[in-house]
């Protein structure tokens, strides 16, 4: 297959759902051999990709990592690109968390990515380079209504890559974050059309909007486009970066 991920595998974590799916089938279309994780068989078998190798565990679980990671070496021969997007939080106001709420957003968010990371970053050492491209949160630098708990976790996402970056720079790999805002993902969107959404989270969402001067919420495309970005060649000379897609909501 032609284009610039010709001959490049992929790991996509949370890979079949919302923004992984996004990015999932745009490094395919780039020409990407791609992997991708999910939770449950539910969703790896509903992401509509046959073709696309995959696996399902919990990844913020010891050992779940190297198990991806050999899940990846037997489909697509090594890896190359690692997404970490695996992750999903409790977002409420901050005195309402349990400590079941507490440990739900840090395990999916910021374990996910320690995990798969320490696990493929031996791989990409021995194969003389690679690229991870961690997704975290425009809300990290904006303090968005009810999501301090979820930017502990993203926060640590994005401090974790700049010293990842430095540290293994001699080895061929880049490490960077792609920092998202209000993405209106095909299943926040068909919630909302449905009435699904708790009034409160309503008012995030408002509050979000309102902080985006182009006056939209992003789009799956947006935030897949920069990732796929980062995973080119054109990118060789870009690491320890945090990339914000957010329509400005935040510049600088």
């Amino acid at each position: 297959m032609s284009g610039p991920l010709a001959g490049r595998t992929a790991v996509v974590t949370g890979g079949a759902t919302g923004i992984g799916l996004g990015i999932t089938r745009r490094l395919l279309a780039d020409g990407a051999g791609v992997l991708v994780s999910a939770l449950s068989k539910e969703h790896l078998d509903g992401h509509g990709l046959p073709d696309v190798a995959g696996f399902v565990g919990d990844l913020s679980q010891p050992g779940a990592g190297e198990e991806l990671l050999a899940a990846a070496v037997d489909a697509l021969g090594g890896v190359d690109i690692l997404v970490n997007n695996a992750g999903g939080g409790v977002i409420r106001p901050t005195l309402e968390h349990t400590e079941e709420t507490l440990r739900a957003t840090i395990d999916n968010n910021l374990w996910t990515t320690i995990r798969c990371t320490l696990a493929v970053l031996p791989h990409m050492v021995e194969r003389g380079g690679g690229r991870i491209i961690n997704i975290g949160a425009e809300s990290v630098r904006n303090g968005l209504t009810d999501h301090a708990i979820y930017n502990a976790a993203k926060g640590g996402v994005h401090a974790m890559a700049t010293g990842l970056a430095r540290e293994f720079a001699h080895a061929g790999i880049a490490v960077n974050t792609v920092a998202p805002s209000y993405i209106k993902t095909p299943e926040l969107a068909a919630m909302i059309e449905a009435g699904g959404l708790p009034e409160r989270f309503h008012v995030v969402l408002d509050d979000a909007l309102r902080l985006i001067p182009m006056g939209r919420p992003g789009t799956v495309e947006d935030v897949a486009g920069m990732v796929a970005y980062l995973a080119g060649p054109e990118a060789a000379f870009v690491t320890g970066q945090t990339i914000s897609v957010n329509g400005g909501s935040s510049m600088g």
